[in-house]
């Protein structure tokens, strides 16, 4: 077992904080990545994509993606462990630092690769609120009518960084 914990960073313009739409915990927002197999190195051609609400029982309990390798046919499963992650704010930006966003422990696989898609929600530096944003061109832009002033999330990246 190693837990992975998805960090992401970004530039920001006029925005205090980035997060999921419902916050880190949000049980319907969907993480996508890739997998590589820990037996035999074998990478997914397509992205995985998991969530809180999406349960798998499996003999001991239940997790959140059950997938057999391609390649070696060798089984892993990934469980989203939730209450550990915060949003990515202004002042993390300003020091050049990730903000932990969701930890995964996996068991057969090791994520990589994270795919920015929609269902992120970012406040501005005067209080208004963006909903429902999608960052898959990793980058938002829009204009801020409180502060009068245009607002813009760009250069985001995302890592795994394993965590005991």
């Amino acid at each position: 077992m190693v837990n992975y914990m998805l960090m992401i960073t970004a530039e920001f313009d006029n925005i205090k904080s980035l997060q999921p739409q419902g916050g880190c915990d949000d049980p319907s927002f969907t993480y996508y990545f890739k997998l590589k197999c820990g037996n035999c190195g074998e990478v997914t051609e397509k992205e995985a994509w998991l969530n809180l609400d999406e349960k798998i029982a499996v003999p001991k309990g239940s997790v959140n993606l059950v997938q057999k390798c391609k390649c070696c046919g060798r089984e892993g499963t990934i469980t989203m462990v939730p209450n550990c992650g915060r949003p990515l704010t202004e002042d993390l930006v300003e020091k050049g630092e990730f903000a932990p966003m969701m930890l995964f422990d996996c068991r057969g696989y090791e994520p990589f690769d994270f795919a920015f898609g929609s269902g992120w929600q970012a406040d501005s530096l005067e209080g208004t609120k963006f909903d429902d944003i999608d960052l898959s061109e990793e980058e938002f832009s829009e204009y801020c009518e409180k502060g009068k002033c245009p607002v813009m999330i760009s250069n985001l990246r995302a890592i795994f960084k394993v965590v005991k």
